[in-house]
């Protein structure tokens, strides 16, 4: 839907109407950074996958460069039309275009190691006649190593800053601002890759939650906005124990199991101070029993990250066994008598509550969280703890959702309830439509890593999609977005090479349509041809830059390149010009100017089509001068064995036969001996007679010759067969 751009303040698509003027409220605007350089002739927008909208911005043909330096003519930039600022449109925000491009470069060389492994287990599994290629029990390893290496390129949510001085009170520590992609990625390692993970997966989906918690929901209060506001707060607090946020802070982390928050919090009640003017021997004790209960409740899991709380049970039996002495001590702590002798209500009742959440309280679980999702990992850490892999999740997650509805969509919690869903349509439509082409791209590795259902679903062939998969169809749509921007373009040839049905015609298209005035672009496009193993393409460049070079009169590079693509059309239409250059001797200045390109055509004179005559040609001036200059037998017959040659060659046209037989008479007659048998002076005889007779045809070129020259060259011949056939033995 092309377009041409009006003044519209600044907008490239300005829309009327003012809030308050018959609308009801303002429309929804996307800013687009599309790097192009006002002013901007014609905007092109058109619909792409998912609710992405690709607009393409285009500066007016032969625009002049503003400063001297090159400006990009055009780009084209993919628009997430999400529902209002989350999913996708966030992830634009979070991520610049240089951060992105450093993603979408690094992922590379771990797409490219996957994709030949996966060929290498492709070839295995066909020899041994295996079904699939998951069904090798390596395969998910490599996918698990590479899904880590993309991991690790979207950033490490752990990580601290350097030279970080922590203040005691710190609540939330600082760290790497977490990413939604990063957390979409990871949501997909953990439920489709890692086997691992089987056994301890609810305690896996709770460290996903304390890493991406703050970005589940812009609008609505979660337990990391909840800790963050305490945390501004806690500055100007004196006696933190008597506001009513300290204990909703306390109640929060715990319920989603952040227990090294809820024993720190613990740490600052008033009780541990050594200034007290009160007794508060037995509230303090409170206080300490339940943060030893908290720092020993024990996790299902192999080890526990450094920092983290918790007593590790490894094994399902020994988990059990830890789980009922814990909860026992829950109870019997709740049913102490030394509630009674607890001055402080709101420590007695804050307290209580963390009591009740650790022994599984659905009200007081459901009172605590603020998120759904919150409230679904507290179901695993205190009502369900002995649940194992997908068991039951997506209905308990449905009735999580009806307890804590969410105010706004989110990306991430429409791509969770695909997952647990263990529906592979609904997981690629949320990554498609609020992710982006790259983590669908990648992400579609993950899906059928261990999952026959999504294999089949993204590998079959559609004739609806014109014969390709799901899997290809995204692939060059990540392509294509590539291609448009003059920074990724050569990266896209990894993701249309793994295209078979569709992706290498559009890689052709791709290296064929690069420019050709840049050496360094040519010799870039020629490797990723070499690469690919794309001969013909690459042939057909050096062809193109050969022409293009020849033409704006650089005709070395022009030979050059005709060379390098073995095209002899080109090289035979060369020497057809610069045969009309030729000179009568090596002295004439149009000699000079023929001669130099003949010296950068190199030894090789084989792939050199019609060049290889002017390749002789030369030999035989030079020799013929040298011949002429310093009167010495070699040098004479050196010129004779150059003249034979040319005259035998098929390559050499017959109308500078005369020519090259005129430049020798002088030679032929200044020896006293022969300078050539009777075979070879025969040859020359008959070369004339052919001469003589194609002389009578309208076409014959004398090239300017003198008129008795035919007559000097058979009189030359004449005696040099005279003398040879008296000296013949």
């Amino acid at each position: 839907m092309p377009g041409m751009p009006t003044n519209g303040g600044g907008a490239i698509v300005p829309f009327r109407g003012e809030p308050g003027q018959g609308m009801p409220s303002p429309p929804p605007v996307r800013s687009i950074r599309h790097g192009v350089v006002p002013p901007i002739f014609r905007v092109y927008i058109s619909w792409s996958s998912g609710n992405l909208l690709q607009v393409a911005c285009l500066r007016p043909p032969n625009s002049e460069v503003c400063g001297g330096a090159e400006e990009v003519a055009g780009s084209v930039v993919e628009v997430n039309l999400g529902c209002g600022s989350s999913g996708g449109a966030e992830v634009e925000e979070e991520i610049d275009e240089a951060e992105m491009r450093r993603i979408e470069y690094g992922s590379v060389p771990a797409f490219a190691l996957l994709q030949n492994r996966k060929n290498t287990l492709a070839d295995a599994a066909a020899m041994s006649r295996m079904s699939a290629i998951p069904d090798c029990a390596e395969w998910w390893q490599y996918v698990l190593e590479y899904s880590k290496t993309i991991g690790n390129l979207l950033g490490n949510p752990d990580s601290p800053p350097a030279l970080m001085i922590e203040d005691p009170k710190t609540i939330l520590k600082v760290r790497e601002k977490p990413t939604s992609l990063r957390a979409a990625w990871e949501l997909l390692e953990i439920f489709y890759v890692d086997k691992q993970l089987q056994s301890w997966l609810p305690e896996r989906l709770v460290d996903w939650l304390a890493d991406f918690d703050c970005l589940l929901s812009a609008k609505d209060s979660t337990v990391y906005s909840k800790l963050s506001n305490f945390q501004k707060k806690l500055i100007n607090l004196q006696i933190v124990e008597d506001d009513p946020d300290y204990w909703n802070g306390l109640s929060a982390a715990l319920s989603v199991g952040w227990l090294d928050i809820v024993v720190n919090m613990l740490r600052f009640h008033g009780s541990y101070q050594l200034d007290q003017m009160d007794n508060r021997e037995t509230e303090n004790g409170l206080v300490e029993a339940v943060a030893v209960l908290v720092s020993t409740m024990p996790r299902l899991r192999p080890n526990l990250p450094t920092g983290k709380l918790g007593q590790c049970c490894k094994t399902r039996p020994d988990f059990v066994k830890a789980w009922e002495k814990w909860r026992g001590q829950v109870t019997k702590l709740e049913c102490s008598a030394f509630w009674i002798q607890c001055g402080h209500q709101k420590t007695r009742d804050g307290l209580k509550i963390l009591l009740h959440i650790m022994m599984g309280n659905i009200k007081e679980l459901t009172a605590s969280t603020s998120h759904w999702l919150e409230l679904f990992a507290s179901h695993f850490l205190y009502i369900r703890p002995f649940t194992v892999g997908f068991e039951g999740m997506h209905h308990l997650a449905q009735k999580c959702i009806q307890l804590k509805p969410s105010s706004g969509s989110n990306g991430l919690t429409g791509l969770i309830i695909g997952v647990l869903s263990e529906n592979p349509e609904v997981v690629l439509a949320e990554c498609t439509q609020n992710f982006g082409p790259w983590l669908v791209t990648h992400a579609m590795e993950l899906l059928t890593a261990d999952n026959d259902y999504a294999d089949t679903m993204l590998h079959e062939e559609r004739p609806n999609l014109g014969g390709i998969s799901i899997e290809e169809l995204h692939r060059l749509v990540y392509a294509q977005v590539l291609c448009s921007h003059s920074l990724t373009w050569q990266i896209a040839p990894t993701y249309l090479s793994s295209c078979l049905n569709q992706g290498l015609g559009l890689l052709e298209i791709l290296l064929l349509k690069q420019p050709i005035q840049d050496n360094r672009l040519v010799l870039k496009t020629l490797e990723i041809c070499r690469l690919c193993e794309l001969d013909n393409v690459s042939a057909n460049i050096m062809k193109i830059a050969g022409i293009y070079h020849w033409k704006h009169g650089r005709k070395g590079a022009g030979v050059y390149w005709f060379q390098q693509a073995h095209d002899k059309v080109h090289l035979d239409r060369i020497a057809q010009q610069l045969f009309e250059r030729i000179g009568k001797s090596v002295t004439d200045d149009s000699f000079k100017q023929w001669e130099g390109l003949l010296e950068l055509l190199g030894p090789d004179i084989g792939s050199a089509g019609g060049l290889e005559f002017l390749h002789r040609y030369r030999d035989f001036k030079r020799s013929l001068q040298q011949a002429l200059d310093g009167r010495s037998g070699e040098a004479a017959r050196q010129t004779v064995d150059f003249l034979i040659q040319l005259m035998r060659n098929p390559s050499t046209p017959q109308r500078f036969w005369l020519p090259l037989l005129h430049d020798s008479v002088e030679l032929l007659n200044c020896k006293p001996r022969p300078l050539m048998n009777v075979a070879e002076t025969t040859l020359l005889l008959n070369k004339l007679q052919e001469l003589s007779l194609a002389k009578l045809r309208p076409d014959f070129s004398n090239n300017h010759l003198p008129s008795h020259a035919l007559s000097s060259v058979r009189l030359a011949l004449a005696s040099n067969l005279a003398r040879a056939v008296l000296e013949d033995p």
